[in-house]
């Protein structure tokens, strides 16, 4: 039986640290370099926390190190409690900060009205400290239920998974306006890498066209996506906002199918605090606004 009440062990934070910065460091050596510690009392920690919870934590490879399920299931608390930690102090020594909501997005949402949504959420709630994460849209949902973040905004096929709010996201096919590749044979395409949003719809539309293809060039970056386009390595698939002067806009003209099975979605716990459901409602109204071309009105 397990142990309850006041006989159950407390975790020790510099037990959670030191597994934290072993899987994030990716081994013993560099995580005691972190942490001004050396590798063996960072191995003892390890023990000391597979001893409490019962469980190994650690598979120690001959190249890397890995959490095992059960680390993985506890990395994400451990990270949870540390932040809590590292909050409780910063309250303790004075910092006007009463709670932390940690944001995932896109990258081609940091540099759009959102940076400006995020800017008038602080004004209006000054005690909030927000922790910004971007990525791959298949990351930042791993970290999301893996308990490292708060509130999502991701794209996603339609209804692929349930969400506090959804929209459309409007895509466009685009070439080089300067360099057009289109008519090149076979067609060579930019994408993300495998399993990335947008790869498998432009390899199906071209096929479909009975058009041969190419892998031209592949970035993990938006940014990346957008400039490979406009020096014409190739055509690719990406939401219409994000597109710029140095992109043809693509379509029916050209024989490439309208691809209207995306939307963008945002994701809280249902019992998430009053704080992280205003930012969602925030987020919410400005994709609402974008979608009606409507101006940003601000928080009310």
């Amino acid at each position: 039986m397990k142990p309850d009440g006041p006989h159950r062990p407390l975790l020790d934070p510099d037990l959670l640290k030191a597994i934290v910065a072993v899987v994030d460091c990716g081994g013993f050596t560099a995580a005691a370099a972190r942490l001004h510690s050396t590798q063996s009392t960072v191995s003892q920690k390890i023990r000391r926390l597979e001893d409490l919870v019962g469980h190994r934590l650690l598979e120690r490879g001959s190249r890397e190190i890995l959490p095992t399920d059960a680390g993985q299931a506890l990395l994400g608390h451990a990270r949870h409690l540390l932040a809590l930690n590292d909050q409780i102090l910063d309250v303790m020594a004075g910092a006007a900060v009463g709670a932390i909501v940690r944001l995932g997005v896109p990258e081609d949402f940091v540099a759009s009205r959102a940076t400006q949504v995020l800017a008038d959420f602080s004004r209006h709630h000054p005690q909030v400290k927000l922790e910004i994460t971007s990525g791959l849209c298949s990351g930042l949902v791993s970290s999301y239920d893996r308990g490292e973040l708060d509130l999502i905004l991701v794209k996603q096929r339609r209804h692929s998974r349930a969400a506090v709010a959804c929209r459309p996201e409007t895509l466009a096919w685009i070439d080089s306006a300067r360099h057009p590749c289109l008519r090149a044979d076979p067609v060579p395409l930019v994408t993300f890498p495998p399993r990335g949003l947008y790869r498998e719809d432009i390899i199906r539309a071209i096929e479909a066209m009975g058009r041969n293809w190419r892998i031209a060039y592949t970035c993990s970056s938006l940014n990346g996506i957008q400039h490979a386009v406009a020096a014409g390595l190739g055509i690719s698939l990406l939401p219409l906002r994000t597109v710029t002067r140095d992109h043809a806009v693509l379509g029916a003209r050209e024989g490439l199918p309208t691809v209207d099975d995306y939307e963008i979605a945002l994701f809280h716990r249902p019992a998430a605090d009053v704080t992280v459901q205003a930012l969602a409602r925030a987020l919410a109204d400005m994709l609402d606004e974008e979608r009606h071309g409507t101006g940003h009105r601000g928080l009310s």
